[in-house]
């Protein structure tokens, strides 16, 4: 079964690749500024992280699901995800700016550390949909815990999945998608200097990632603890991954597996 990801992400792109997984590489093209500014006009207030990312990962998730790849009709589920940092009630994106990077990481280190929140939607696109259900997907087995919950959205098309605390997690389903989001609370270490700091910004690493750190990269050795999916922090939550397929269409984990 094909996995498409909506994503042109080198990390997410080797999660995946890690577990046995070699997905279709499909660029959303989304403006992320753009799709958040918008929602967040309508509703009149900024958005929470988990209202952003759960938002972003649905735009780009939809922005695939529907295409054309390769001159074909996507055939399999297809997966888009998102993720800001959180520090202090306030959201990170990615900085793109050096002069931006370091004042980020200056506050960061004063806070002690924050929350990363991941965003996730899966669109089911299989061929051959049941014409009495209209969708491909299986239902979760019986018993599942906790029960998928009805996916509903504002008035800006923000998913509503609740309130979520830092390091909690929850999933959503309606027909043919799937959302969910993830969390882990990342503390950092109270010794990393300026220095340390300049050159980590020098090495253009920080400048695209949320957060502008990766723990599978060189700021590793400045993350002390995390609370969390590790996997959510760099930029899907592969348990949520799976529940998300399991539970909203009864795709085992090991369907996804390139023998």
């Amino acid at each position: 079964m094909r996995l498409y990801l909506a994503s042109t992400s080198p990390a997410r792109r080797a999660l995946l690749a890690q577990s046995g997984i070699e997905p279709v590489l499909v660029s959303p093209g989304v403006d992320e500024d753009a799709v958040g500014a918008a929602a967040a006009a309508v509703l009149g207030r900024d958005l929470t992280g988990p209202e952003l990312v759960s938002l972003l990962a649905v735009a780009k998730a939809s922005a695939v699901a529907d295409s054309a790849v390769a001159g074909s009709p996507v055939d399999g589920v297809v997966f888009g995800g998102d993720s800001a940092f959180e520090v202090d009630g306030r959201l990170y994106g990615k900085p793109h700016d050096p002069d931006v990077a370091r004042e980020r990481w200056r506050q960061m280190l004063a806070a002690g550390g924050g929350t990363l929140w991941s965003g996730h939607c899966v669109i089911d696109r299989r061929r051959g949909l049941d014409p009495a259900t209209g969708r491909t997907g299986g239902t979760a087995p019986a018993g599942t815990v906790p029960p998928v919950r009805p996916l509903v959205t504002s008035p800006a098309d923000v998913p509503s999945l609740g309130d979520v605390a830092p390091g909690g997690s929850a999933l959503a389903a309606d027909g043919d998608r799937v959302v969910a989001v993830d969390s882990a609370v990342l503390t950092f270490a109270e010794d990393v200097s300026a220095d340390e700091i300049d050159a980590y910004v020098a090495t253009g690493e920080p400048l695209e990632v949320a957060g502008a750190f990766t723990i599978d990269g060189r700021a590793a050795a400045y993350i002390t603890r995390i609370d969390g999916a590790p996997s959510a922090v760099i930029g899907m939550s592969l348990p949520m991954l799976r529940s998300m397929l399991l539970r909203g269409f009864g795709i085992a984990w090991q369907d996804l597996w390139s023998l």
